[in-house]
């Protein structure tokens, strides 16, 4: 029987305490104990990045991540960006560009891209392809997807020099 341990971690800003098994990957505790199903598996090898998620503002495959190596760290998910009512701009912009087609691989594919704009990523397509190359889609052919993070970084460029 694996051993069980209790540990804190901070999830999406909020205090969590896990009790259960010290080698649950980070995602089954993410998706069966927090109920946070926002992130996806698809390979559970770290190879397609569908479950991509921070631990202390790294981008991590949650399904190599042992929860025990989430002991008092931050995680944040997919749900840390916005809500089904108050979408993200960079959500809204796969949304509305056609960035996400059947749904596996848009929650690691998205928090890749909103590190990649959030520390500053340009517009340029190649550049934004090489921020998401940990991340594997099946549908897209990825063309809307890098139009989509294309069009947030010029939205925030456009908010930014009004301010």
């Amino acid at each position: 029987m694996p051993k069980k341990i209790e540990l804190e971690v901070m999830i999406n800003g909020q205090k969590q305490v896990y009790r259960g098994p010290a080698f649950k990957r980070l995602i089954d505790v993410l998706r069966e104990d927090f109920a946070l199903t926002g992130t996806k598996e698809g390979c559970g090898e770290g190879e397609c990045g569908s479950c991509t998620v921070l631990l202390d503002g790294e981008l991590v495959n949650s399904c190599l991540i042992p929860v025990c190596q989430a002991e008092g760290a931050r995680v944040e998910t997919i749900e840390a960006l916005g809500t089904p009512t108050a979408l993200d701009q960079l959500q809204t912009f796969f949304l509305t560009k056609g960035g996400a087609q059947c749904g596996i691989c848009t929650p690691g594919m998205i928090m890749s891209a909103w590190v990649y704009v959030r520390e500053g990523g340009g517009s340029d397509a190649a550049s934004i392809r090489e921020a998401l190359a940990g991340n594997l889609c099946r549908c897209t052919g990825y063309q809307h997807i890098v139009e989509s993070v294309i069009a947030t970084v010029q939205a925030s460029n456009r908010r930014t020099r009004k301010k």
